[in-house]
Protein backbone atom coordinates (compact mmCIF):
# COMPACT_ATOMS: atom_id res chain seq x y z
CA UNK A 1 0.00 0.00 0.00
CA UNK A 2 2.75 2.40 1.18
CA UNK A 3 4.46 1.90 -2.74
CA UNK A 4 0.80 2.03 -4.29
CA UNK A 5 0.76 5.89 -2.66
CA UNK A 6 4.44 6.76 -3.16
CA UNK A 7 3.88 5.83 -7.10
CA UNK A 8 0.79 7.58 -7.09
CA UNK A 9 2.26 10.81 -5.09
CA UNK A 10 5.44 10.32 -7.97
CA UNK A 11 3.34 10.35 -10.75
CA UNK A 12 1.09 13.24 -9.55
CA UNK A 13 4.84 15.16 -9.12
CA UNK A 14 5.98 14.02 -12.18
CA UNK A 15 3.03 14.80 -14.13
CA UNK A 16 2.54 18.80 -12.43
CA UNK A 17 6.17 19.54 -13.27
CA UNK A 18 6.83 17.78 -16.49
CA UNK A 19 5.71 20.89 -18.33
CA UNK A 20 7.45 23.65 -16.09
CA UNK A 21 10.48 21.90 -16.11
CA UNK A 22 12.15 22.66 -19.85
CA UNK A 23 14.65 25.19 -19.22
CA UNK A 24 15.86 26.71 -22.49
CA UNK A 25 19.09 25.86 -23.52
CA UNK A 26 22.14 28.47 -22.91
CA UNK A 27 25.76 28.09 -24.09
CA UNK A 28 27.62 26.42 -22.55
CA UNK A 29 30.75 27.53 -20.47
CA UNK A 30 34.06 25.65 -18.78
CA UNK A 31 33.23 27.38 -15.66
CA UNK A 32 29.29 26.15 -14.19
CA UNK A 33 27.65 28.80 -12.39
CA UNK A 34 25.12 28.49 -9.61
CA UNK A 35 22.06 28.03 -11.76
CA UNK A 36 23.72 25.72 -14.24
CA UNK A 37 24.77 23.64 -10.68
CA UNK A 38 21.26 23.52 -9.70
CA UNK A 39 19.25 22.80 -12.92
CA UNK A 40 21.79 19.96 -13.29
CA UNK A 41 20.87 18.53 -9.58
CA UNK A 42 17.27 19.15 -10.08
CA UNK A 43 17.96 17.13 -13.33
CA UNK A 44 19.70 14.26 -11.58
CA UNK A 45 17.04 14.43 -9.12
CA UNK A 46 14.14 14.31 -11.84
CA UNK A 47 16.18 10.97 -13.46
CA UNK A 48 16.46 9.21 -9.91
CA UNK A 49 12.60 10.32 -9.31
CA UNK A 50 11.59 8.21 -12.60
CA UNK A 51 13.77 5.16 -12.37
CA UNK A 52 12.37 4.98 -9.00
CA UNK A 53 8.89 5.26 -10.17
CA UNK A 54 9.55 2.90 -12.79
CA UNK A 55 10.86 0.40 -10.51
CA UNK A 56 7.99 0.79 -8.60
CA UNK A 57 5.51 0.04 -11.35
CA UNK A 58 7.67 -2.93 -12.32
CA UNK A 59 7.36 -4.34 -8.93
CA UNK A 60 3.25 -4.18 -8.96
CA UNK A 61 3.03 -5.65 -12.18
CA UNK A 62 5.02 -8.52 -10.76
CA UNK A 63 2.56 -8.75 -8.32
CA UNK A 64 -0.36 -9.90 -10.81
CA UNK A 65 -3.00 -7.28 -9.29
CA UNK A 66 -5.23 -7.28 -12.51
CA UNK A 67 -6.19 -11.26 -12.19
CA UNK A 68 -6.78 -11.23 -8.08
CA UNK A 69 -8.75 -7.99 -8.93
CA UNK A 70 -10.76 -10.03 -11.63
CA UNK A 71 -10.83 -13.26 -9.17
CA UNK A 72 -12.60 -11.39 -6.72
CA UNK A 73 -14.69 -9.92 -8.80
CA UNK A 74 -15.88 -13.13 -10.11
CA UNK A 75 -16.17 -14.66 -6.98
CA UNK A 76 -18.33 -11.86 -5.26
CA UNK A 77 -20.64 -11.86 -8.39
CA UNK A 78 -20.99 -15.53 -7.98
CA UNK A 79 -21.69 -14.96 -4.20
CA UNK A 80 -24.14 -11.96 -4.57
CA UNK A 81 -26.22 -13.90 -6.97
CA UNK A 82 -26.45 -16.66 -5.06
CA UNK A 83 -27.88 -14.59 -2.22
CA UNK A 84 -30.28 -12.58 -4.11
CA UNK A 85 -31.29 -15.39 -5.46
CA UNK A 86 -32.25 -16.76 -2.34
CA UNK A 87 -34.13 -13.55 -0.96
CA UNK A 88 -36.13 -13.83 -4.87
CA UNK A 89 -37.28 -17.26 -3.52
CA UNK A 90 -38.45 -16.16 0.14
CA UNK A 91 -40.23 -12.70 -1.13
CA UNK A 92 -41.60 -14.96 -3.96
CA UNK A 93 -43.01 -17.44 -0.77
CA UNK A 94 -44.39 -14.71 1.37
CA UNK A 95 -45.92 -13.26 -1.29
CA UNK A 96 -47.46 -16.52 -2.83
CA UNK A 97 -47.92 -18.70 0.30
CA UNK A 98 -48.72 -22.29 -0.97
CA UNK A 99 -51.56 -24.14 0.83
CA UNK A 100 -50.58 -27.28 2.27
CA UNK A 101 -54.52 -28.45 2.29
Amino acid sequence: MNKLLAITVLIAFLALGAESFRVPRQAEEEEKGTIATVVDSLKSYYDQSVDTASSYVESIKGYKLEEKAKTLYDETVRAVSTYAGIFNDQVYHILYPQDSS
